[in-house]
């Protein structure tokens, strides 16, 4: 048996729900876990509606199943709709991926009300209402697993993401109290605290947004103790051995190169 056979029967039969995987680390994600196997909702939102077809198409030239679902994480109604979805496609969730975030700048003296809402909104409480909805199609089988995808900056964070690093903070003590709570539906929950990754996402952001141009590529690699930044491949290689390992719950891995973050001024 070859490797990437053995590969694809890691996760046979099994159905994986990933969120903001229509680009980036999710799009990364959710195609690993296709490749071992899994069939696969992929989620984003609208606007992203073609990211998330090139992920669906990329899946399906693997061997796998995917379904497409796009829409507003900040609605409690579609939050719920989605772990729905995917057991009605599938009929049946093992893998719930919490991996959407709003990344937007802040500080104390410059958020708004309206800002912090809709981080914690996408960041927070719709992982919880994707996790209270996978837990009643898991706990019956006595199995299931989730993972959280945080940040480094739940630590602390950089001192214009006061907003993301305190959200991303708040999830990892609801991954660990889940954790605890459901040992007793044998489902895992775990995180994962990327540090710096480069994304599409993360080029557009500081090359177009922040005007930084394409050299903060070559500025940011001077301060990577290997080389490299972190890639989608990395984060997802994390998600899978999660998502196969039965014997691990209320871990979180700090998956980051020292020294921590970006630059200080970003």
């Amino acid at each position: 048996m070859t490797q990437a056979n053995a590969d694809k029967r890691l996760l046979a039969g099994q159905v994986a729900v990933v969120t903001g995987s229509t680009q980036g680390i999710g799009g990364g994600i959710a195609l690993k876990l296709a490749e071992a196997g899994a069939r696969v909702l992929v989620h984003g939102i609208d606007s992203q509606r073609a990211g998330g077809e090139r992920i669906v198409e990329a899946i399906t030239a693997v061997g796998s199943q995917a379904v497409l679902m796009t829409g507003d994480l900040r609605e409690e109604s579609h939050c719920r709709s989605i772990v729905r979805h995917a057991f009605s496609r599938f009929g049946r969730v093992d893998i719930l991926v919490n991996n959407a975030a709003v990344v937007h700048r802040g500080t104390i003296e410059d958020t708004s009300t309206e800002l912090w809402d809709e981080i914690f909104a996408v960041n927070l409480r719709a992982p919880f209402l994707l996790c209270q909805e996978a837990v009643r199609h898991m706990k019956d089988r006595k199995s299931g697993c989730i993972v959280n995808i945080g940040s480094v900056n739940a630590y602390c964070g950089m001192k214009r993401l006061l907003p993301y690093s305190a959200s991303k903070g708040a999830l990892m003590t609801f991954t660990k109290n889940l954790a605890n709570y459901l040992t007793k539906y044998r489902i895992r929950v775990n995180q994962i605290n990327p540090g710096w990754t480069y994304t599409e996402g993360e080029r557009h952001l500081l090359a177009v947004i922040e005007g930084r141009g394409e050299s903060w590529v070559d500025d940011a690699l001077k301060t990577r103790p290997f080389g490299r930044m972190l890639t989608p491949a990395d984060i997802a290689n994390a998600v899978l051995f999660f998502a196969t390992n039965e014997l691990i719950s209320g871990a979180v891995l700090d998956y980051e190169q020292l020294p921590f973050g970006a630059p200080a001024d970003i």
